[in-house]
């Protein structure tokens, strides 16, 4: 290949497109990194309606890290203690069908779980889902994305009667007031924060920005208003300002009337909080609480957007549906400008939504629990009536809890690495631990998980198979595949289809290419909200990235802009009469508050280099001298208290575990809070697991953890000081790594 291919950034849900260019052009010397690996050149992609050609330091590396420390071959064990050793796909497949089919007949399907991933493309993730919840009866089957967006899914889905956000990028360069709420966009949706950061100094005097964080992070530095909150005070404040906004008479009346239900027992509810009641609660002015209200019911279009600092909250759904009727209190959604955003983490978090990545749904935003849902879905997979089950399957902790009980008897895991992610760590590798058999399919090895696999399968990555991926905005971008996978490697839907054939389902397997995939599932999206039935590869390939809704024959309204589509401009919501329902909820606090033994909210968050549990970031030389080591900011005021300065070392501590960590000691926090990054697992830092000290308390809604806040004791390490974490070199991250990775070969690690 000589010509730049056209794909799109796997990190997060921004949906960056990406233009590639091969290691060697035409009169070039071949580029290649220290390790002497060639190395393709990413760079923005213009032509792509949501990035226009910005990328960041993550989308402009990624390429480096392609052929390091890659999983070739498949591997197996007997038992954890035993070494890896290199075995065909053959064998593997036998030993995984074989183990399928016992657990199936001696424990039955309930007993079976597969753990995925928003990193997956949607053909991988539809497959899945055939695999598991049609095909052997199980809706065992959860993503990472419950640790991530389901909060977000539930809120539309009760609000607005289904998930999908309603607003499209555009409208950040067409709003009055931007409400950013539990989100650190600046860093980590970069290029969503751009476009409005570039439209917001044009517009300074006319366009306002307010920011709620209880860090005053890179996003609030360019606020207006910075509404450092008390950690847990979301739904207080938003009902503090929905009671402004009702004194002032600030509110559609005729759009209430006519579009929603349940106003009145919200009013009620908003009674209850007045300004003055509300600042005291979450910890800011009068002042800035009533400024807040002044500046959205001021506003003609006013647009929210939130992230993991709202989702990931015991209250997750109240929040997101609190937020939600603010608009629809004001009348502002679904015209330009306006509406409820969420921004998903992921890369293809909203196509694994779409295709019923969670164990709660089914492909085209159908629900398990609805029989006429099932019957869809089992007729277009051609199986008897009654293969999928009517109940939920095991959400994310619930797996580990069944691995806890005993009645978890096959696990897989695909492209995520919960070893580091899920909350209360040590709890979860000792569930892993018990695991009787589990199938760990990944790109990268070592990572933590593996240390818990009887089976390591190697996985193609997104350079290396064709597919799609749907970002925040309902754009589906085709990542085309340009490079073979190393060694063995296979695209995940490609293993998962396999398998299938193997159990005997050969007709329900019987693709021949990711592009048939993807057409069997966007047939089963026809007439649905997210409707992408005239979308396949071939006119992605040819057109470019397309926006749903794109039904195969078009109406006016879904013909008429093929980018800037928003959800429900005819104000009609997908509810059974058609109006959106206010939330009536009073907040809860959070689901552990500090104490006089835990006197800190520990909060957590992105860096913006790094990705998640760093299995490709981490082996990227210029993101680790970005952020070599995890730390802990503090405010001065605790940090005087505390007798501690920047550069000493804590430990802190919570009920569950503990972290040793720098000392970063800054007034961009209130005081009683504390922040660490989440990037850090057991291969990369010693004793700085952020997950070690997080609870697993969650939403009783959308299951989704509260990995956001916990309460924690500090504790100053006096006297001898562990080694600090200095900025290695490529060769040195290396030798650090081989005897972690020889160790796992080995079998002789251990579960920290």
């Amino acid at each position: 290949m000589t010509e730049a291919a056209k794909t799109l950034c796997p990190y997060c849900g921004v949906g960056c497109g990406l233009e590639v260019l091969p290691p060697a052009l035409p009169g070039k010397a071949v580029n290649r990194d220290s390790q002497g690996h060639p190395v393709w050149q990413a760079r923005g992609d213009r032509a792509h309606p949501s990035s226009q050609g910005m990328v960041c330091v993550k989308g402009a590396t990624v390429t480096e890290s392609l052929d390091k420390d890659r999983l070739k071959y498949p591997m197996m064990r007997d038992s954890l203690d035993q070494p890896f050793r290199q075995v065909t796909w053959e064998a593997a497949y036998d030993r995984i069908v074989q183990v399928l089919q016992t657990v199936r007949q001696t424990q039955g399907p309930e007993a079976i779980c597969m753990y995925g991933s928003g990193q997956f493309q949607s053909e991988d993730y539809y497959t899945a889902q055939k695999l598991l919840k049609g095909c052997l009866g199980t809706n065992n089957f959860d993503a990472n994305s419950r640790l991530c967006m389901s909060s977000a899914v539930a809120g539309y889905m009760h609000s607005l009667g289904s998930d999908g956000p309603p607003c499209c990028y555009a409208d950040l360069e067409l709003t009055d007031c931007a409400f950013l709420i539990g989100t650190n966009t600046a860093e980590c949706h970069p290029i969503v924060f751009n476009r409005f950061r570039k439209y917001h100094k044009k517009n300074k005097r006319k366009v306002k920005l307010i920011v709620v964080d209880p860090r005053r992070t890179e996003t609030a530095k360019d606020a207006d208003l910075h509404l450092a909150i008390r950690p847990g005070t979301d739904i207080t404040l938003l009902n503090g300002m929905a009671h402004i906004l009702l004194d002032r008479g600030q509110i559609e009346p005729l759009f209430i009337d006519e579009c929603t239900t349940g106003f009145a027992d919200y009013a009620e509810v908003v009674s209850h909080y007045p300004p003055e009641q509300v600042a005291k609660v979450c910890g800011i002015s009068v002042k800035d609480l009533k400024t807040a209200a002044q500046y959205w019911g001021e506003s003609e279009r006013v647009l929210s957007l939130w992230s993991m600092g709202i989702n990931q909250s015991a209250e997750g759904t109240a929040k997101v549906r609190t937020i939600i009727n603010l608009h629809l209190m004001t009348g502002t959604i679904g015209r330009p400008g306006s509406g409820p955003f969420s921004l998903t983490g992921q890369p293809n978090a909203m196509g694994g939504r779409e295709v019923g990545g969670l164990s709660h749904i089914l492909p085209g935003y159908r629900l398990v629990k609805n029989p006429q849902h099932r019957q869809e879905v089992e007729q277009a997979w051609q199986l008897p009536s009654g293969s999928i089950k009517p109940e939920p399957g095991l959400a994310a902790w619930d797996m580990m809890l069944g691995l806890e009980y005993g009645q978890v008897g096959f696990l897989w895991v695909a492209a995520t690495n919960p070893a580091v992610s899920m909350p209360d760590i040590e709890r979860t590798k000792a569930a892993l631990r018990q695991s009787p058999f589990t199938v760990y399919q990944d790109a990268y090895f070592p990572t933590e998980t593996a240390e818990f696999a009887h089976v390591l399968l190697p996985a193609a990555q997104w350079s290396e198979k064709p597919g799609t991926m749907t970002n925040s905005e309902r754009v589906v971008t085709y990542c085309a595949a340009f490079r073979p996978a190393p060694g063995e490697a296979k695209a995940d839907w490609e293993i998962f289809a396999e398998v299938g054939r193997r159990l005997g389902f050969e007709q329900q397997f019987a693709f021949g290419s990711a592009a048939e995939v993807y057409d069997e599932f966007a047939q089963l999206t026809q007439g649905r909200v997210c409707d992408m039935s005239g979308i396949s590869h071939q006119r992605l390939r040819l057109e470019g990235p397309i926006q749903w809704p794109c039904p195969a024959i078009e109406t006016a309204a879904t013909a008429a802009d093929k980018y800037d589509k928003r959800l429900y401009t005819d104000l009609i919501f997908a509810t059974p009469d058609g109006r959106a329902r206010f939330a009536a909820v009073h907040a809860q606090g959070l689901a552990e508050p500090p104490s006089a033994d835990y006197p800190f909210v520990l909060t957590n968050g992105r860096l913006y280099g790094h990705w998640h549990t760093q299995s490709r970031t981490g082996r990227i030389e210029k993101i680790v001298k970005m952020h070599p080591a995890p730390f802990l900011e503090v405010n001065p005021r605790d940090a005087q208290k505390l007798e501690i300065q920047s550069g000493d070392w804590v430990e802190v501590r919570s009920q569950r575990g503990q972290a040793k960590l720098k000392v970063l000691v800054t007034q961009s926090i209130r005081r009683g809070t504390v922040f660490m990054p989440m990037h850090w697992g057991f291969l990369w830092a010693e004793d700085a697991e952020c997950n070690a000290l997080t609870h697993p308390e969650s939403c009783p809604i959308s299951l989704q953890p509260e990995l956001k806040a916990c309460a924690v004791q500090i504790l100053p390490l006096r006297g001898e000081q562990p080694e600090a974490n200095e900025i290695l070199s490529e060769t040195e991250l290396n030798t650090l790594r081989k005897p972690l990775k020889s160790s796992i070969l080995s079998g002789a690690t251990t579960v920290r």
